[in-house]
């Protein structure tokens, strides 16, 4: 399986820290091995880094372990292929462009007996991930509009993640920009970081970062990743059929599916 992380915050806020410990499970110490990708929210825009080889020897992933790019929502993703070649346009996370708004999407799991159904996003590559993706936003655009209120929009993905959970496995992070859904059939973790800060260790490198250093008392960030990246912190367990809104580092809605 592959696995996930992503930020939300409510300030710009890098992510060299959670990036460090994920690139190493990218053919280090762990064997997701088969490209990486992360994009990163700035306003409207989306700054995006993919690699078809392994973010542990990534010299695209090592710029951005050291590059502070500040955002208030990142998606992240190591793969470990399953489901289509091992190339660039196979890497996660996805992204489309609706409503005048860019879609991030990044998926862990696998679908065996998805198809998606015709619409007006494609995929460009040969996973079940980026099918799934574009089926999301096709029933998006067929059921909604850019006027339509957030909580009916999450409702429409609460219902769309619980029938593909019922296929298979579907660990989901999906941002507009503004907000980020989370889903969890099998494994997802979040951590909330506030003051006061403390320190933190990764499980995965020899790294200790102070946040009380890094942070300001009004700042508000929260991990979410597929397994906790720290050895020193307590992470709140995501339940299967769980699934979390969050915008500005706070969960906003929530609930349970399965």
């Amino acid at each position: 399986m592959c696995e996930l992380l992503a930020m939300s915050a409510n300030t710009p806020t890098d992510l060299c820290f959670s990036f460090t410990g994920l690139t190493r499970r990218g053919g280090d110490t762990g064997p997701h091995k088969d490209g990486w990708g992360v994009a990163f929210y700035e306003g409207k825009g989306v700054r995006c880094f993919h690699d078809a080889d392994a973010s542990a020897s990534s010299r695209i992933a090592e710029v951005v372990q050291t590059h502070p790019i500040k955002s208030e929502v990142a998606i992240c993703h190591i793969r470990q292929a399953n489901v289509g070649d091992i190339c660039l346009a196979n890497t996660h996370p996805f992204i489309r462009e609706l409503w005048g708004r860019y879609w991030v999407f990044a998926h862990n799991g696998q679908l065996s007996e998805f198809s998606a159904a015709p619409g007006f996003y494609e995929a460009v590559g040969s996973t079940d991930s980026e099918a799934l993706f574009c089926d999301i936003l096709n029933h998006l655009r067929s059921h909604c509009d850019r006027d339509t209120a957030t909580e009916q929009v999450v409702e429409r993905l609460v219902q769309l993640s619980r029938n593909y959970a019922r296929q298979g496995v579907f660990n989901l992070l999906l941002s507009n920009g503004d907000w980020l859904f989370t889903f969890c059939t099998t494994k997802m973790a979040s951590i909330t970081r506030r003051a006061p800060f403390g320190p933190a260790r990764l499980k995965d490198a020899d790294v200790t970062v102070d946040f009380e250093s890094e942070t300001t008392p009004n700042d508000i960030v929260s991990v979410i990743v597929t397994e906790p990246l720290t050895s020193d912190e307590t992470w709140d367990i995501y339940k299967p059929g769980e699934w979390r809104l969050w915008r500005r580092g706070v969960v906003v809605m929530q609930g349970s599916e399965l």
